[in-house]
């Protein structure tokens, strides 16, 4: 039981990173540091896109900019460590 637990963990955590790099490169895109012309950036971009859309389109419909500042990297990370948080309480808890 403790593997699926450790292997959720892993996932969640993975997905973190996945968000944080999405996020770093949006930024880099926005102060043109990455060139939207170069071909493995515009690889890289999709395959973030593809991995992180599906979460976090739908928080995108109901939660606007503000200010122009996307928020909802920050609340699916605040999910993701509410997640972790329970797959730690309920696969790794000791018995009475």
């Amino acid at each position: 039981m403790s593997a699926i637990g450790q292997l959720l963990l892993f996932l969640l955590n993975a997905y973190f990173y996945v968000i944080v790099i999405e996020v770093v490169v949006s930024w880099l895109l926005v102060f043109e540091v990455i060139n939207l012309r170069n071909p493995q950036a515009q690889n890289l971009i999709r395959l973030l896109r593809r991995l992180t859309d599906p979460v976090m389109g739908p928080i995108r419909k109901y939660v606007p900019a503000i200010g122009g500042i996307d928020i909802s990297p920050i609340i699916v990370i605040f999910g993701i460590f509410m997640l972790q948080n329970l797959v730690a309480r309920v696969f790794f808890a000791s018995p009475f």
